[in-house]
């Protein structure tokens, strides 16, 4: 038996194809790199495979991931030059331009 339950494009050639197959007499869940090329059209050794009997585990452990997580990071806020030369002269120490004696 094999069913696809989905594909994510991964670039121009590569999608990632998720599906439950039965390999060695065992059903499984097979997460797999399937590629489109001049070259090769098929799918590659990268991926891995979760046995039936421990997809139970996995799902768990994929469910327990907070959506949250998974946000890439907000890009650091751009500072105004104006204020950029404000925190220079905020961080110099007393003193530190005075010549020595």
């Amino acid at each position: 038996m094999e069913k696809d339950i989905g594909r994510i494009n991964k670039n121009d050639t590569t999608d990632i194809v998720i599906r439950i197959d039965d390999f060695g007499g065992k059903t499984g869940l097979t997460i797999r790199e399937f590629v489109t090329s001049d070259r090769y059209t098929g799918f590659t050794k990268s991926g891995v495979r979760i046995l039936g009997n421990d997809f139970s585990k996995f799902k768990e452990m994929i469910n327990s991931i907070d959506s949250n997580e998974m946000k890439d990071p907000e890009e650091p806020k751009e500072i105004p030059k104006e204020q950029e030369t404000l925190n220079e002269i905020k961080t110099e120490k007393p003193g530190e331009d005075l010549p020595d004696y």
